[in-house]
């Protein structure tokens, strides 16, 4: 099973692993640097979890996901609007988000596109907008028995990436993940400059 057909079929297992969760810790070094009322795109939203917690804190959020049946969880679940879409190919020009969040949204993007993908989702913000991005901390490939593929990166390999693409590292944390514990997340707070990558 491919990492986009996992989501799809396994949309109700997956709510249920991820959805208890509470986001707080990493959303909260995000939303220090907001003002009231942010406009934040959720990309790759799953179930809405992190929507929720962020809409509770009277943000206006709206999710972004390729499998349809998470974005129909994540509308049932946050009252927000969800866009059924892959992020590969949506067009993100006339968004004029004041935050993105990519809480894990590119683990599953190859390391040669991975900057390419990260610029056109950038297109999504304002200038001087904020991004709070995710990734596993590692080296390589990682398959799991599920089909899932996911793509590690050492910390030390995405910086120059930020950089190219306009963004500079306001904040920078590790967690252990809750639900799989030899896993690492790396978190990044960054802001973007006026110029984004063009690629």
């Amino acid at each position: 099973m491919s990492s986009k057909s996992f989501y799809q079929n396994q949309a109700q297992a997956y709510f249920d692993q991820t959805f208890g969760v509470d986001p707080s810790l990493f959303l909260l070094p995000l939303v220090r640097h907001l003002s009231p009322g942010a406009r934040i795109l959720d990309v790759g939203c799953g179930a809405g979890r992190d929507m929720l917690w962020l809409t509770n804190m009277g943000y206006s959020c709206t999710g972004l996901d390729s499998s349809p049946a998470l974005a129909e969880l994540a509308r049932r679940h946050t009252g927000q609007p969800v866009i059924e879409a892959d992020f590969e190919t949506f067009d993100f020009q006339e968004m004029d988000m004041d935050a993105l969040l990519l809480v894990g949204a590119l683990v599953h993007v190859p390391h040669e596109r991975f900057q390419l993908i990260l610029s056109r989702i950038l297109r999504a913000l304002k200038p001087q907008g904020h991004v709070l991005l995710a990734m596993k901390q590692g080296q390589g490939v990682q398959t799991r028995p599920d089909g899932r593929v996911f793509y590690l990166w050492p910390k030390d390999d995405l910086m120059p990436i930020f950089e190219d693409c306009g963004l500079i590292c306001i904040e920078y944390f590790k967690q252990q993940s809750k639900i799989r514990g030899s896993d690492i997340w790396m978190s990044f707070v960054l802001q973007s400059q006026l110029c984004h990558c063009q690629i």
